[in-house]
């Protein structure tokens, strides 16, 4: 079976294209991936049949053999910078906390910090 490397995937239009490890290039629809995946990155090496479509060549039958590089993953802060912004983190919920069990909401300016932060750290553990 023929490898190559995602070019381009569009998940919102459920299409996209493959470059071959021969230079090919090969029309990939999202119902050629494996039932569990609906979208790949640029870069994500996959193993795919071939046939003939109505536009041309077309990816069937897609293995990944592994995922593209994560451009978050190579930008996300240090190790050590997100041990102190996790340390913020519990300090900032402790305080919080003594007052939910107080029965009292932060104010909605705090809360909106909160959450802020909470997405912040989040999407820097989820790269």
């Amino acid at each position: 079976m023929p490898t190559g490397k995602v070019k381009w995937f569009d998940a919102d239009k459920g299409f996209g294209f493959v470059t071959g490890d021969t230079g090919e290039e090969v029309y990939l629809h999202s119902s050629a991936l494996p039932s569990s995946v609906t979208t790949v990155k640029s870069g994500t090496r996959l193993e795919y049949g071939i046939a003939d479509g109505r536009r041309g060549k077309q990816a069937l039958s897609v293995r990944i053999l592994n995922e593209g590089p994560s451009v978050v993953r190579a930008t996300r802060k240090p190790a050590e910078e997100m041990g102190e912004l996790v340390q913020d983190l519990v300090n900032v919920l402790d305080n919080t906390t003594g007052q939910l069990r107080k029965g009292h909401y932060p104010k909605p300016e705090q809360s909106k910090k909160i959450a802020a932060l909470l997405r912040r750290v989040a999407d820097d553990f989820d790269a």
